[in-house]
């Protein structure tokens, strides 16, 4: 993905000596001062040569002030990312471009770039002269490993005098934003209770609904297939009647990320809230590539905006772009004020909500009750329990859940819940076979004790 900036004009304009002496660098500032200070002992002295020393030592940096102040340059500059998003702990790149679109050629330019200290060092570049109607390309890399928004910009331009007397800054007026996402994991596939039979992986063919016209056979149209003629009631109405169709409807599946503040300790690319983060995106462009109409519910009870009621279609040409706007919504997503789940429990309660894949942190025996109800919404529901005292844990300490985890697992099994427990660094890939084995034995044992069948 790239995106480009438009273009913008960034052109001097005269100023008073204030601005001009203002611009003065640290040479030219003692240029000035050593040329006051020879003016002031020449005139004790009365030392008539030293005199014109000082003097020309004053005005030297004045006339480079006056001079770059009053030179009307006009350059244009666009910035252009590559990629516009993407994941933390990778590399984009950002191009940038200035033209020199006066009928001078330029002095020597000193281009800088703000950017976040998060991203990196502030990129500064040298131009050497300009020449009329030319331009400059350069670029540099940024990284970062948190996920977020990061505005670039705006773009500044350092103009200096051939003696390094004066320095000037003009600033161009747009920004960009890179957009960092989480990590994206690939998943292998597998064969999740609750997702629907038929053609692909995920979908069912059932009779269209789409259309309320569809729903009982209709009077013949102009451009309906004849072999669609229902023609028992078309004798029996005495005229042509068209059978209803059958379309495809897809499974639905619901992926839930709890990020209430009280359910995860610490902080950083590596704390347990980044894992269930990173797991959810996952989760979500793995079910959009299987063809499902994918949904995300946070604890708020809360979606991605443009979200329609089903969710997300994938398999189709929107896929890509739905995918985008999930990943924006995860770029940005932080800890919520909630204690419970009991407002994503009462968007699930409309009905049968497909599968059911969640996220969680640390639970209490009351959020354990209320995700068993929502298990009871659901055609499949797979968990992902993340101790997150185990994740802030030294490494020399004993590994391993604690007590109160492992009571928590064992009630969402035995609400029928697949429960996997996210150890410290796992692989999403391996927890995601285990939630198989873990589905398959209990459907071949045909047990509820300690599992549920999922």
């Amino acid at each position: 993905m790239t995106r480009a900036s438009t273009g913008h004009t960034a052109e001097e304009d005269q100023g008073g000596l204030r601005t001009a002496l203002a611009g003065l660098t640290t040479r030219g500032r003692s240029f000035l001062a050593a040329g006051v200070a020879a003016a002031i002992c020449a005139y004790v002295l009365g030392q008539g040569d030293l005199l014109r020393v000082g003097l020309l030592l004053a005005v030297l940096p004045l006339v480079c002030a006056t001079v770059l102040q009053r030179t009307r340059y006009r350059v244009s500059g666009s910035r252009r990312l590559s990629p516009g998003r993407v994941p933390a702990g990778s590399e984009a790149r950002v191009h940038l471009r200035m033209d020199n679109v006066s009928r001078l050629p330029t002095g020597l330019l000193m281009l800088q770039d703000k950017v976040p200290y998060v991203l990196g060092p502030r990129p500064r570049f040298v131009l050497d002269r300009v020449e009329a109607g030319g331009r400059r390309e350069v670029s540099y890399r940024v990284r970062s490993d948190l996920r977020g928004r990061y505005p670039l910009g705006p773009l500044q331009l350092r103009l200096t005098d051939p003696f390094g007397m004066c320095e000037l800054t003009r600033s161009f007026s747009t920004y960009d934003t890179l957009t960092v996402i989480p990590r994206v994991e690939a998943l292998p596939p597998v064969r999740l209770t609750g997702e629907a039979k038929g053609y692909g992986d995920g979908r069912q063919r059932s009779l269209a609904l789409a259309g309320e016209d569809d729903i009982i056979p209709r009077g013949y149209r102009y451009g309906d297939d004849l072999r669609r003629v229902h023609w028992r009631l078309t004798a029996r109405y005495g005229e042509l009647m068209v059978r209803r169709e059958e379309q495809p409807q897809r499974s639905r599946c619901t992926v839930l990320l709890d990020t209430r503040g009280i359910a995860f300790q610490g902080a950083g690319p590596d704390s347990a809230f980044e894992w269930a983060v990173s797991g959810t995106a996952s989760t979500l462009v793995h079910m959009l590539e299987r063809g499902f109409s994918v949904r995300l519910l946070t604890d708020t009870g809360t979606s991605v905006p443009g979200e329609g009621a089903d969710g997300f279609a994938g398999a189709s040409q929107e896929s890509a772009d739905a995918a985008g706007m999930m990943m924006d919504t995860l770029a940005v997503i932080d800890h919520s004020d909630g204690t419970g789940l009991s407002r994503a429990y009462d968007v699930l309660r409309g009905g049968n909500e497909g599968l059911l894949i969640a996220f969680l942190g640390d639970l209490d025996e009351e959020q354990a009750t209320v995700l068993g109800k929502m298990r009871q919404r659901s055609g499949g529901a797979v968990a992902f329990l993340l101790d997150s005292e185990s994740w802030v844990r030294e490494p020399t300490e004993v590994p391993g859940p604690l007590d109160g985890s492992v009571d928590r697992l064992r009630m969402l099994r035995e609400a029928g819940w697949t429960a996997v427990m996210v150890p410290r660094g796992a692989s999403l890939a391996a927890l995601w076979q285990e939630a198989d084995r873990q589905r398959t034995h209990v459907a071949s044992t045909g047990t509820t004790a300690g599992g549920g069948g999922v």
